[in-house]
């Protein structure tokens, strides 16, 4: 029984030994014809460039249109931070919502709208910014008189003049000391990223002294409203539940909303 398994795989051996040999020369010669097929492929369809830069007439530079999208996409991206770190946005938001918390409402106005706000006001503040970042920038490069690295420098300069404004100089020290940057003589001259958060800084710092003064008239009225409830034994009683009342109707009689609005336009010299 053993002696007959042993010829049948034998038999088996001998008779696919010709059919492999056969299998390997169509596998090998179908192989080699798309690797063939690949290579003209290759030779015919030129690839796309990574990057080309071309001088024109003017001796400036310019780039090829996948990079400039690629430019393009990149600001788009990080456009919520320039949107904090270069405008008045994040005044405004931080005053906001410290005027929220002192009034005693959690969740009204929503963070939508409040967000919402913030922004239009931000745009209304820096409207002559904008305006003037498109009439030196913009237009200039849409009309093909500058190059796109002439626009972005013509576009910074506008929003580095806004920040160098309204930042303190001892926050601008600061960050000067910490990055161990030398040989500015003016501080017009300062860069992008030492004026960038020094000017954050001073925003933040502004920010939160203005919502000081706007925490002190609610502040008094808590006061008032719990040593009322004190001197009537009413212990219980939450001061928040009486006093939030008050604060409204308070807020709403001055015109609050408008004091604040006019309040963080003058704070920008508006």
């Amino acid at each position: 029984m053993k002696m007959s398994s042993l010829r049948f795989l034998l038999l088996l051996i001998i008779v696919f030994i010709p059919f492999s040999s056969v299998w390997a020369q169509d596998t090998g010669g179908l192989s080699s014809s798309v690797d063939a097929v690949t290579q003209i492929a290759a030779k015919a369809v030129p690839g796309i460039p990574a990057m080309t830069v071309t001088t024109n007439a003017s001796g400036g530079q310019d780039y090829t249109v996948t990079i400039q999208i690629l430019a393009v996409m990149t600001v788009l991206t990080l456009l919520p931070s320039f949107l904090m770190m270069m405008t008045a946005f994040t005044r405004v938001i931080v005053v906001l919502a410290i005027l929220r918390q002192a009034i005693g409402l959690q969740s009204t106005p929503s963070n939508q709208i409040i967000l919402g706000l913030a922004i239009f006001l931000t745009i209304f503040i820096m409207l002559p910014v904008f305006e003037q970042a498109n009439t030196q920038a913009l237009q200039p490069y849409m009309n093909e008189q500058i190059t796109s690295l002439e626009a972005i420098d013509a576009a910074s300069k506008p929003f580095h003049e806004f920040m160098l404004s309204q930042t303190r100089e001892t926050d601008l020290d600061l960050f000067m000391r910490i990055s161990n940057t030398t040989g500015i003589q003016t501080p017009e001259e300062t860069p992008f990223f030492v004026l960038a958060p020094a000017f954050l800084t001073s925003e933040l710092k502004t920010a939160f002294q203005m919502g000081f003064v706007l925490f002190i008239p609610f502040l008094v009225i808590d006061l008032v409203v719990a040593s009322v409830l004190m001197a009537m034994g009413m212990m219980m009683l939450s001061p928040i539940i009486i006093s939030l009342p008050f604060k409204i109707m308070l807020f709403v009689l001055v015109d609050g909303w408008v004091m604040i609005v006019g309040t963080l336009a003058a704070s920008y010299g508006y």
